[in-house]
Formats: structure tokens, C-alpha cells, sequence
């Protein structure tokens, strides 16, 4: 496996290398310092995930990153930034981005997101998700309100599986398994299974 990281802050570059490393032990890390390494980068290796700095060298913001994922359609490109803004995560994912971390991140939540990413996931911050909703979350997302019953059916949809095999596995049938996921979305202020799971791993969920 191999992971691009784009940043011209070699300590940035280290950073998330090392949380790669933790989920990922032998995957190999490619450190590029500007976009130019960037594009070689990819276009030579085609490789698994690549974080991208918006600010680098060689960088004109949203729209070198629109024609960066535009040109390198098979690589999911992350933007990895310290300018967390809502309207640049807005115009990251609209640019091609599949997800966007904030540096400020706390390390653990870097891991969850990275390892969600990795597993071709998306990841957008909590509070992004609330802006781009259009409405403030009226409380934190907590899972002390789920049965047990739907902690089996969130951990499924952890696991990528599908309504037909969580019913199957579960002894459920499809319409129960869709009921148990209208009330894991509410419980975490989701809006899909993908924002459910991303919230899921950042409440500290197991499989």
C-alpha cells in the first residue's frame, strides 16, 4: 500500500506519517513538499490515499486541487489543512476532494478518520457536517440511547455491510434493519450511513 502526503512542513509530513504507520505498519509513505512532487507522485505510483496541503508551494487553493483530482481520478485525494473554514470544506469536497482533516485534529480522531479513509470511507469534521446541514445540532450525538439491538446493526454498518447482509446476520428482517437505522442517524445527528459511521468512530465505537 502506498499513501501520498503533500505538505511543505516536513514536521506536518512526519506527523501524519507516523499515524499512517500505526494503522498501517507496512504500508509505504510517499512525502512530497510541493504540488509538483505532488503530481509526480501520483501519476507514478497511483497510490491508496493521498493527503494533500491546500497551501503548499505550486498551490492556487480549490482550484489546483479541482484539477489535480480531475487529472488523477483513480486516487482519492484527502485535503489535510489547517484552515478548517466551512466554506474551504465545502469547496474541497465540491472540488473532488473525498474528505477533509483538519490539522487540529485530536490525534485520536486523526487515526479513526485516517483508518475510515483507508477502509474508502469518507471523513468530514462533526462540525462541518452540522454546518453544511444547514442547522445547528441541537445536541451532542451520543449512542447511550441505542439498544443493543442497534449497536449490533451500527457496528454492521462499520463494517461496510449492506441492509440485506446486516438482516442475515442479525436474524432481521430488512424493514426492521432499516427502522434500527433511522433511529441510529437521529441518535447521531446523521444524515446517512456515512456521517453515522464517521460519528461512530469519533464517539470511541468498537467493532
Amino acid at each position: 500500500m502506498k499513501i501520498v502526503i503533500a505538505d511543505d512542513h516536513p514536521l506536518v509530513r512526519d506527523a501524519l506519517a507516523r499515524t499512517v504507520h500505526l494503522l498501517e505498519p507496512d504500508a509505504e509513505v510517499l512525502e512530497c513538499g510541493d504540488l509538483a512532487q505532488a503530481e509526480t507522485a501520483l501519476a507514478s505510483h497511483a497510490p491508496r490515499l493521498a493527503l494533500l496541503d491546500l497551501h503548499m508551494p505550486g498551490m492556487q487553493g480549490l482550484e489546483s486541487l479541482r484539477a489535480l483530482c480531475s487529472r488523477h481520478r483513480g486516487v482519492p485525494v484527502v485535503v489535510a489543512s489547517g484552515d478548517d473554514h466551512p466554506g474551504v470544506i465545502r469547496g474541497a469536497i465540491a472540488a473532488g476532494a473525498v474528505g477533509f482533516l483538519p490539522k487540529s485534529e485530536r490525534p485520536e480522531v486523526l487515526r479513526q478518520a485516517l483508518r475510515l479513509m483507508l477502509d474508502g470511507g469518507t471523513y468530514l469534521p462533526a462540525r462541518a457536517l452540522a454546518d453544511m446541514s444547514g442547522q445547528p445540532p441541537a445536541a451532542r450525538p451520543d449512542v447511550a440511547g441505542l439498544t443493543l439491538r442497534q449497536l449490533d446493526v451500527l457496528r454492521c454498518l462499520m463494517r461496510g455491510e449492506p441492509n440485506k447482509l446486516i438482516a442475515r446476520e442479525l436474524g432481521l428482517t430488512e424493514g426492521t434493519v432499516k427502522i434500527h437505522i433511522a433511529s441510529i442517524l437521529r441518535a447521531l445527528q446523521a444524515r446517512n450511513r456515512t456521517e453515522a459511521v464517521v460519528v461512530a468512530r469519533q464517539l470511541g465505537v468498537e467493532l
